[in-house]
Formats: structure tokens, sequence, C-alpha cells
């Protein structure tokens, strides 16, 4: 069993940053992958990022990005912590969302979210022009 709970969300204008966390228990946050995605009212549930566990999982090392966030947003972790970060830069009123992490113990989802295994209850964030 893994929990996830996520924090950082908040309101600002676009082009400020933000950085969400995402902290597990219940297991080693390297020894599985974890995910961020987002949601939108009357959206589906759309992949930004993924960082593989420790092994890698095939995924770049510094992660695997959505086109519509690559270059602004930054996936990292802190093992010690066990923590994962999602830096985000030049935020646009488009990345208005609830943000979910999501552990994928096998490590093969990539940005399929009916892969992911355990998810968190999100954090909002409400970007305006």
């Amino acid at each position: 069993q893994v929990q996830l709970v996520e924090s950082g969300g908040g309101g600002l204008q676009a082009g400020g940053s933000l950085r969400l966390s995402c902290t597990a228990s219940g297991r080693a946050l390297n020894t599985f992958a974890v995910g961020w995605f987002r949601q939108s009212p009357g959206q589906e549930r759309e992949f930004v990022v993924a960082i593989g566990s420790r092994g890698g999982n095939g995924y770049p090392a510094n992660g695997y990005y959505a086109d519509s966030v690559k270059g602004r947003f930054t996936i990292s972790r802190d093992i010690a912590k066990n923590t994962v970060y999602l830096q985000m830069s030049s935020l646009k009123p488009e990345d208005t969302a609830v943000y979910l992490c999501a552990a994928d113990l096998a490590g093969s989802s990539g940005p399929y979210a009916a892969g992911y295994d355990y998810w968190g209850q999100g954090t909002r964030v409400t970007v305006s022009s």
C-alpha cells in the first residue's frame, strides 16, 4: 500500500512559478515510478510528466514530459524526504487544473493513467491571465 499526498498548489498570475510536492508513505519512493497528471472540470485526466524508479524503468533520467509542459516543468525527487517535486515555471492559464501524483509499481505505464496503482487527492493550481 502506498499513500501519496500532494501539496503546494495555489493561485497565481500567468508567467509565475510554483512547486508542487508529492510525499509518499508506505514504500520507498525510489522503488516505483511516479507520474504527475492534471485534470480540469469536464476534461479527461491529462499526463504531465513521469519519472522512473531507481532502476530507471526506461524513462529518461530527467523525466518523460508531455509536449505541453516540456521546457517549463521539471520533475525531481528527494529520496531522503520520500518526495517528488514538480517545479512549474512560465505558467499559463491553460495550466489551471487539479494536479495529482500517482504511483506506478510496475513502472511501465508512462502517460497512461489507467496503469497507475495509487493516486493522491490532488492539489489545485489556478493561473490567471
